[in-house]
């Protein structure tokens, strides 16, 4: 039975590259959450007035990873301490976010957060909320850095943070 996590680290195509190639996560999808609009455009969420965060929506086996382990891998591949932005990427909608679909996995990332407080050395911003309705991105979004490894952005910003899961997290690798 799998479980599901949605996390928003920055800029959909990173976080996506990198769950993708973690043993026990099934299933990886970009999309939008945590918006006003009903079914926001990538146009849309990029205008920075929707109020949606680019996100990834993970499919889990819990008994091949736990939702600690996703967490603890977020907070390696994004900088958890720059308020909407990572990197060049600025706006709302490349906020640090964790939407919990249950008091379990909320009551684990305020756990992991409290780690984290003392790993880096400004404060946390990650927001933490409930789980609202995921919009999936356009099909053209959806495994993009497979598709698209020497489109510049993938090549210079998706690349490495890819190399650096790789490196931290080689055990986790499928």
């Amino acid at each position: 039975m799998t479980e599901t996590a949605i996390l928003g680290g920055g800029c959909f195509w990173c976080t996506e590259a990198v769950y993708m190639e973690v043993k026990g996560v099934t299933s990886v999808e970009s999309g939008y959450t945590g918006g006003h609009v009903e079914h926001p455009t990538y146009e849309q969420v990029c205008a920075g007035d929707t109020g949606h965060a680019e996100v990834v929506r993970l499919e889990f086996d819990p008994a091949v990873i736990s939702y600690r382990d996703l967490l603890e891998i977020f907070f390696t591949i994004h900088d958890p301490t720059t308020l909407n932005r990572q990197g060049n990427d600025v706006g709302t909608q490349y906020r640090s976010v964790i939407y919990y679909q249950s008091p379990q996995q909320e009551a684990m990332a305020r756990q992991v957060i409290a780690e984290m407080a003392h790993v880096w050395d400004a404060p946390i911003v990650t927001e933490l909320a409930p789980a609202q309705t995921f919009y999936k991105a356009e099909d053209y979004h959806q495994d993009y850095f497979r598709q698209h490894p020497l489109q510049g952005y993938c090549a210079f910003v998706v690349a490495p943070k890819l190399e650096k899961f790789r490196k931290t997290y080689a055990s986790r690798i499928r």
